[in-house]
């Protein structure tokens, strides 16, 4: 119904400033089926597609399960807080790269990108002619002091080049109802996706996800004001209890999202063997770094998206285990 796309063009201006229209607007079973069907609409077998690891582990599974080649352009560690490394995307461009994914707010690092961070993205895209996919399902999940910015909305230029992935999924803890959408302003971009859409079988929607993305934004804004105080709750909490009694541990407190990296390297431990000490020791569960790629090896990825007499628990059983590791 109208009021489907309605409720999203009023969120999307309300909570980012980003103007969009409805005939920008396709739907999608989810972000993931979603980066897979621009994947095989806009590029093809044998082109170069780049990703910025550590990043979300589909990212490699939609590039190299469609017969794409990985064009790996690591971010930069800077202290703590994670940059794009340009000059190196710059020089591992090819004739043969077609595509930026761009996570943004980023997982796992926890970046919510400036305005001039993206602009600087964007020059070189243009510079080389290369179509960007932005997956910004955590955008509205940003905490104190920073500000998501669309990528779709820094330039017109920009625009025209870009398809923007968008969900509730993660803001509301409803991917389970597997809708989300696709906005590019470019009608060529939005044609060859739908053209994917629909011969893949995938372009009939779902009644429980169509109602469920209309209800959270429609009645949800109150809700997440106070989820994203919660949340900057959960990680002042984190970093206090980390500084306090695991010092040899370092917190990456990130910007945006509910995820977080925790740099593991200190305890000098193989990957597996820091995956068995948290499991089998501490008794928590978390993402193993290197699902995000090689450059989070000796990291964790954490999920403080939980209560906080929860995330305090685990965090207890953490400093016991490396209590008793002595």
């Amino acid at each position: 119904p109208d009021s489907f796309w309605r409720s999203a063009i009023d969120w999307l201006a309300a909570r980012h400033a980003w103007e969009v229209k409805r005939e920008w607007l396709a739907r999608s079973p989810g972000v993931v089926p979603a980066l897979s069907l621009c994947v095989n609409a806009f590029t093809s077998p044998g082109d170069g597609i780049v990703v910025q690891p550590p990043v979300y582990y589909p990212f490699f599974w939609a590039v190299q399960n469609n017969g794409r080649q990985l064009v790996r352009n690591p971010l930069r560690d800077e202290g703590g807080r994670y940059v794009m490394d340009l000059a190196d995307l710059e020089s591992k461009i090819d004739a043969r790269t077609r595509m930026v994914i761009l996570c943004s707010p980023h997982n796992p690092v926890g970046r919510v990108w400036t305005r001039a961070e993206l602009e600087a993205l964007g020059e070189v895209c243009e510079r080389h002619d290369l179509i960007v996919l932005a997956d910004e399902i955590h955008m509205d999940l940003v905490l104190r002091g920073h500000r998501h910015v669309p990528f779709a909305s820094v330039s017109e230029r920009l625009a025209a080049r870009t398809i923007t992935c968008v969900a509730p999924s993660k803001t509301f803890n409803i991917a389970g109802l597997s809708t989300s959408l696709v906005i590019a302003s470019n009608r060529e971009l939005l044609a060859r996706y739908n053209s994917q859409l629909f011969a893949s079988g995938l372009g009939l929607g779902s009644l429980f996800g169509t109602i469920g993305l209309e209800a959270a934004y429609r009645h949800g804004g109150a809700w997440l004001d106070d989820l994203l105080e919660y949340l900057e709750g959960n990680v002042d909490a984190m970093e206090r209890f980390i500084s306090e009694r695991l010092p040899m541990l370092r917190f990456v407190r990130p910007e945006g999202t509910y995820l977080a990296l925790l740099d593991c390297r200190a305890l000098s431990m193989d990957q597996a063997a820091l995956d068995q000490f948290f499991l089998r020791l501490a008794r928590v569960y978390f993402d193993s770094g290197p699902m995000f790629g090689a450059e989070a090896a000796g990291f964790e990825r954490i999920n403080f998206g939980c209560p906080r007499a929860t995330l305090l628990e685990a965090l207890e059983r953490i400093a016991g285990a490396v209590l008793a590791r002595g």
